[in-house]
């Protein structure tokens, strides 16, 4: 496979990536579906950190957009692009790392929730047996937002699911815009008459 092809497809790959990963920030924003616990400051702190706009979303779009211009008309261009493309898929790593992170320390601390008379994040100092994500029981300490637990496990899963993928597909291209520099350009070879 020429490498420009190879970096279109990565390219096209990327970007229902980016889409979903920027979806699953935004709605991160809205617990339950509704808008006043994010006017209220009552959302989880690592959705702040937009994980998902920035790091999944902006940060491995420009390198999407870059590399699929690389791999234009199935033809990687020339020497000099497939380099950059290496570069601008560096930032597509960094970003999707980010993401991961972000997304890591999401399911890790748990959401910010209402716990009788007090919003906090109950399951943050939980280890081992007491951990949340293996015992569904804790789940009933959040009484508001509804289902905040789900939600944010869902949510936060999706984002840590795609920016790996993000990291393997910009890891891709890195390595393909190595040989694409160090081979040269895909161009067919002339017919002899």
């Amino acid at each position: 496979m020429c490498t420009g092809k190879c970096s279109r497809f990565i390219a096209v790959a990327l970007y229902p990536l980016v889409v979903i990963s920027i979806i699953c920030n935004i709605v991160l924003f809205f617990p339950d579906g509704d808008v006043t616990y994010a006017k209220d400051g009552h959302i989880t702190e690592e959705v702040k950190y937009m994980g998902g706009l920035i790091g999944g979303g902006v940060m491995v779009l420009l390198p999407a957009l870059y590399i699929h211009l690389t791999g234009k008309e199935g033809c990687c261009g020339n020497r000099c692009g497939m380099f950059l493309s290496i570069a601008f898929a560096a930032v597509g790593v960094a970003g999707g790392l980010y993401s991961i992170i972000v997304a890591v320390l999401g399911l890790q601390n748990g959401p910010l929730c209402k716990t009788g008379l007090v919003w906090t994040t109950p399951f943050k100092e939980l280890t081992g047996d007491n951990n949340y994500l293996t015992n569904k029981t804790l789940w009933s300490l959040c009484t508001e937002p509804k289902n905040i637990v789900e939600f944010n496990l869902g949510l936060f899963g999706t984002l840590l699911a795609t920016s790996c993928l993000q990291v393997i597909l910009c890891a891709i291209q890195m390595i393909n815009g190595l040989f694409g520099c160090l081979c040269g350009t895909c161009n067919k070879e002339a017919q002899i008459a």
